[in-house]
């Protein structure tokens, strides 16, 4: 295992110092002089001018985004093609993450959440064509998975904030692009298909690995006389993928054990905040762990389509949708140690609280799941420009989004007894199994050694406590919005003025719905256990993971098992599906701008820029379920609460008003380089799950009570509806130097000051119980008054080397680095601070908070290319350090994701204008997903999905 750590650690040095020398090889070419700069100005042969070079590919990618961002007034990066399908990526999440300061959150293998700058998603913004747009998660950070990148032709990344833009970008605003029809010039037919291999996915029992993706496209502009010019736009995709998955993951409830207390016959004895902070030593431990095998089937369609009508030269029309269906299913087979702090001896742990050895007890228990989900996407609207005169150009836009996501889970869990199927004492003679938990020094994976007088592969010890469930879970997520902004162009200083006003409505809803059925007839479990049995599904399980660990276990079909136990697959969701869990959270924005662009000169230099203000009011109205209880007095005197099955509905609202000045400049240091500065205030708004009313009330255990407080255990609040917009001031400086078309250096500094952070805090709300109001405390997450801040480094440098012998001139490479500081504070729900408003005391926590939801101190991202004639070849880089990643809807415990790096490839050749072979691999060399809780370095969790193969042709008519 050690062994394994330390190879891993010392690939990671040497890619890093492979990319950088990479890199760095191209510094001769900014210490020459203009004369490498072919592509720069145009060449003259006996007189003539000659053509520009055309160049394809990476390349010409690269040299599109650099004059982007050399033409923008706001710090900007970008990745953008003049053809269709042209982003050098399988996803735009993929395509993402190669731009500077983008990293992404990796699930399945694949790209699905971005960061900007080692900030996380959530302080980012994403629009479409404008627009906002909703997702299916319950945040705002959008699954850039559902989004082709094929039907793509341009993203652009916001660093620096303009009036003009939606706000709710403190860390950037992430724009993607359609194409605009009549832009395009040409007509323009494009298929293309791919075919996938996972090896992992092969490992499968009767599963070959394949998968494929095709696309067509069609582009075209007519004329249509008197009515002016018409472009049309469509593109289809489908895409049929297995992502097959292995992992071993602790619970996501941890609890600080007390080392010195014994309970051989029962859970851990608990240790609260004040005792950790009197001095009672604790270890962390899990609830439960699992080891789990997921097979996939995965099929995607996806639908983009453009009208552009140009009736006259001073009107512009424009009309897009995008829509994209996913249906996926998992079929799941656990493990489950479910009492992983029963009877616990001889633990061991280090000065964190992070365990390191253990000895106990727990059930073992068989669960198979079939989870299906389908995720339905559809946006779109009509943009109107118009050139009222010379100088005064209106643009009216109407936008619509929705994601309605349902998953359906039906799982079946078969428990250890001291009893096997046919009545007889098994070896153990328990209902729990003793186990040994291990972590060696270094290691990224505990090593959980079960008495070897239990085999798991044996079926017919899994013999009781048949449980039954069906989960439905539907997140819907609407947003309507409409904007109406004006231009008036001027002579002088100022070049222009811009106002705007935009209004949105933001509507989530949510709810979680479980139907669960126990059986306890011991004949039909032999039955069913007997006819549901099935081999387990995969060859070398964990094989990659170091220590040793299980390779298989006995498993059942659970669809089968439904059907011995119920008669039927599917029994249905309730016909109520009302819960105090469930979420209604509508968010209404107005905002206002106005901005001035100005262009001149500072003696004899050029500067230009635009600043502005703007006006952003958020109204929060979240609609909550209590459920009623009724007090039972007892003979003695004593009560007890009963759950009458009625539900109250309870409002929250809330209401904020934010200015947002901005300020940029650019100064011409020289026609070759730029020194931009920015100063402005930014807000990013709190995920709409995380804003959830409800509230779930737990009893103590009993029946005897002397006061209704005494009955409540705890009180879990599924939200925080009162939590305000995160603000920040912000101040960007940038240097940018051009040398030519495919050759850039810039580096930034930056700083963000917030001001407050999140805390847990106990607020008393008022519970209607038995008829009769109390006022009860509730542990919820609220904004706090602490300052923080981060300041961060950029740089970014892209450069082809043509000033090497042919063929090698075709070379080139862009590598970023970022560089983030942060003292931000997110502690945890149960273990950290927690803050009494009333009288401002805050008790310590046990453990250290985190920072910032997503945030790295360190991003990589570098690509090398080759591009001669029509072959092209492209390695990808990503690496991003460990960083804090908090669970939807909020109110959870700390969990952390360990740093990771990726290498992709991607070749491409033009066998002539109209058909190119492509080829691409995806996470060569297997690297996993390792995540921590709650503190870092306590193993919550890895997964292994393999590298992923790609091959395919694409043909254009």
């Amino acid at each position: 295992m050690m062994l394994s750590t330390k190879w891993a650690s010392q690939r990671r040095a040497i890619r890093c110092s492979l990319l950088a020398g990479i890199a760095f090889t191209g510094c001769p070419a900014f210490a020459q002089d203009a004369a490498p700069q072919e592509d720069q100005q145009a060449q003259t042969i006996g007189g003539a001018t000659a053509p520009d070079i055309i160049v394809t590919g990476f390349r010409e990618t690269l040299q599109t985004s650099i004059n982007e961002k050399r033409r923008e007034t706001a710090i900007v990066d970008s990745l953008s093609s003049s053809e269709v399908g042209d982003l050098p990526a399988l996803s735009v999440g993929e395509a993402i993450q190669t731009i500077t300061g983008a990293t992404s959150h990796r699930e399945k293998g694949g790209a699905s959440e971005i960061s900007l700058r080692g900030l996380g998603s959530f302080l980012s913004n994403t629009t479409f064509n404008g627009r906002d747009a909703s997702n299916g998660s319950g945040d705002r950070a959008v699954n850039f998975n559902q989004f082709p990148s094929e039907l793509v032709n341009g993203i652009k990344i916001y660093k620096t904030q303009q009036a003009d833009l939606v706000e709710g970008g403190v860390a950037g605003t992430i724009e993607l692009a359609t194409i605009r029809p009549l832009e395009f010039k040409k007509r323009r037919v494009q298929l293309e298909m791919k075919g996938s291999f996972s090896p992992y996915q092969d490992r499968v029992v009767g599963s070959d690995g394949l998968g494929w993706r095709g696309t067509a496209s069609y582009v075209d502009q007519f004329d249509a006389g008197s009515l002016g010019e018409i472009g049309v736009a469509v593109g289809f995709q489908r895409n049929k993928t297995n992502n097959p998955e292995e992992t071993y993951a602790a619970s996501s409830t941890w609890v600080a054990c007390n080392p010195a207390v014994s309970v051989p016959a029962g859970n851990c004895s608990e240790v609260s905040r004040r005792q950790a902070a009197a001095g009672t030593p604790f270890a962390l431990v899990p609830n439960a762990a699992t080891f789990r095998q997921i097979s996939e089937s995965d099929k995607r369609d996806a639908v983009f389509g453009a009208i552009q009508w140009k009736p006259s030269p001073t009107l512009d029309i424009n009309l897009d949708v995008q829509y994209s269906k996913r249906n996926y299913s998992e079929d799941r087979r656990d493990l489950n140690l479910s009492e992983l702090r029963y009877g616990l001896t001889n633990m061991e742990y280090d000065e964190n609280g992070v365990l390191t050895h253990v000895e106990g007890k727990t059930s073992l228990e068989a669960v198979g799941t079939l989870l299906e989900r389908q995720e339905e996407y559809l946006g779109g609207g009509m943009n109107v420009e118009w050139q009222a005169t010379d100088r005064l150009t209106v643009k009216a836009d109407a936008s619509y989004s929705r994601t309605v996501r349902t998953d359906v889970e039906r799982s079946v869990r078969l428990r250890t007894d001291p009893l096997d199927i046919y009545g007889n004492r098994t070896a153990i003679n328990n209902q729990r199994v003793g186990y040994i938990y291990d972590v060696a020094p270094g290691s990224y994976a505990p090593t959980l050694t079960i008495d070897p007088r239990f085999d798991v592969n044996d079926h017919s010890l899994f013999s009781d406590d048949a449980r039954l469930r069906r989960d439905e879970l539907q997140r819907r997520n609407e947003i309507i919005a409409g904007r109406l902004d004006a231009t008036y162009e001027m002579d002088g200083f100022l070049r222009g003025i811009a106002a705007g006003v935009r209004w949105s409505k933001l509507t989530y809803s949510d709810y979680d719905d479980r139907v669960e059925i126990t059986q306890d007839d011991r004949n039909v479990d032999r039955d069913v256990n007997l006819g549901c049995r099935t081999i387990f599904p995969q060859r070398d399980y964990l094989s990659n993971a170091p220590g040793g660990q299980l390779s298989s276990w006995a498993t059942f079909d659970p669809v089968c098992q439904f059907q011995g136990y119920l008669g039927t697959e599917d029994p249905g969701r309730n016909a109520d599906v009302r819960s105090v869990a469930n979420r209604d959270v509508t968010e209404k924005t107005f905002a206002a701008y106005l901005m001035a662009n100005y262009e001149g000169d500072l003696g004899s230099m050029p500067i230009r820029g635009n600043f502005g203000v703007r006006a952003v009011q958020t109204r929060v109205t979240s609609k909550g379920l209590r459920s009623d209880l009724e007090v039972v007095t007892n003979g003695d005197g004593s009560i007890r609460l009963v759950d009458s099955g009625v539900f109250d509905t309870v409002t929250i609202k809330s209401k904020s008003t934010r200015f947002l000045p901005s300020l940029n400049a650019i100064f011409e240091l020289r026609p070759d380089v730029l020194l931009r500065v920015a100063g402005y205030r930014a807000m990013s708004r709190p995920a709409p799950s995380a804003l959830g009313a409800g509230r779930t009330i737990q009893l103590e255990d009993g029946t005897n009570f002397s006061s209704v407080a005494d009955a409540i255990s705890l009180i879990t609040a599924n939200g925080s509806p009162r939590l305000k917009p995160l603000m920040s001031w912000n101040a960007d400086a940038a240097l940018e130097y051009y040398l030519n078309k495919d050759s850039l250096f810039s580096a930034t500094v930056y700083y963000k000051q917030f001001s407050g952070g999140f805390i847990p805090v106990v607020l008393d709300e008022n519970f209607s119980i038995g008829g009769q109001d109390y006022s009860i405390p509730v542990v919820q997450t609220q904004n706090s008054t602490r300052k923080s801040r981060v300041y961060g480094l950029e740089v970014t440098l892209a450069n082809r080397f043509s000033w090497l012998p042919a063929p090698f001139d075709g070379l080139g490479g862009k590598v970023s680095y970022n560089y983030a500081n942060s003292i931000f504070k997110n502690e945890d729900i149960r273990l950290g601070a927690v803050l009494d408003p009333e009288t401002g005391v805050t008790t310590p926590g046990m453990i250290p908070a985190a920072n910032l939801s997503g945030y790295s101190k360190h991003v990589v991202s570098a690509q090398l290319y080759y591009s001669l004639g029509g072959l092209n070849l492209q390695a990808i880089y990503n690496y991003r350090s460990s960083y804090y990643q908090d669970f939807v809807g909020g109110n959870s415990q700390l969990r952390y994701v360990r740093g990771n790096d990726t290498v992709d490839l991607r070749a491409s050749f033009d066998i002539n204008k109209r058909v190119q072979v492509q080829l691409q691999a995806v996470n060569i060399f297997d690297e996993p997903k390792i995540t921590d809780m709650p503190v870092q370095g306590s193993i919550r969790q890895y997964h292994y999905y393999g590298s992923r193969y790609f091959a395919g042709v694409r043909v254009k008519l």
